[in-house]
């Protein structure tokens, strides 16, 4: 059984910039696990009619199953072959919000996270969830460029 669980802000994007590959080495060398968190943005949209949130629900289902099978599913298989335990979740919502929320449900000790280097939007929000760990995280935070 393992003394510590690291959380692991992960993206997954095609371009990921090595978060995983270090949170595995650094977990394997201190014999703790692994919680991978992938967030999918979501805002409850409380104006939609009944019908438009009844295919808005068919849609988050289809992106779960879709994130679990693209980005959760290999990244767990990584972290199993490299010999670390893992589990991950896929949450809907606020990404600072959420990663800080399941890092305090786990009791985890820290967190890795990505710093992007692209000026994409995608990366500039991905910074701003960077930042905000950094700044609001109950635990160390490790950027990892």
């Amino acid at each position: 059984m393992t003394s510590e669980t690291y959380v692991v802000a992960f993206e997954g994007a095609p371009d990921d910039p090595g978060v995983l590959d270090f949170a595995i080495k650094q977990a394997k060398g201190d014999g703790a696990s692994l919680l991978l968190v992938h967030v999918l943005e979501w805002s409850p949209y409380s104006f939609l009619t009944q019908e438009e949130l009844a295919e808005r629900h068919g849609r988050r289902k289809k992106e779960l199953e879709r994130a679990n099978a693209i980005v959760m599913a290999p990244a767990l298989a990584k972290a199993d072959a490299a010999g670390v335990p893992a589990t991950g979740v896929i949450r809907y919502g606020q990404v600072v919000e959420l990663i800080l929320e399941e890092t305090r449900k786990a009791g985890a000790t820290e967190i890795y996270v990505g710093r992007s280097g692209s000026q994409s939007v995608a990366a500039r929000v991905f910074g701003s969830v960077t930042l905000g760990l950094a700044q609001l995280s109950p635990v160390p935070t490790v950027i990892v460029p």
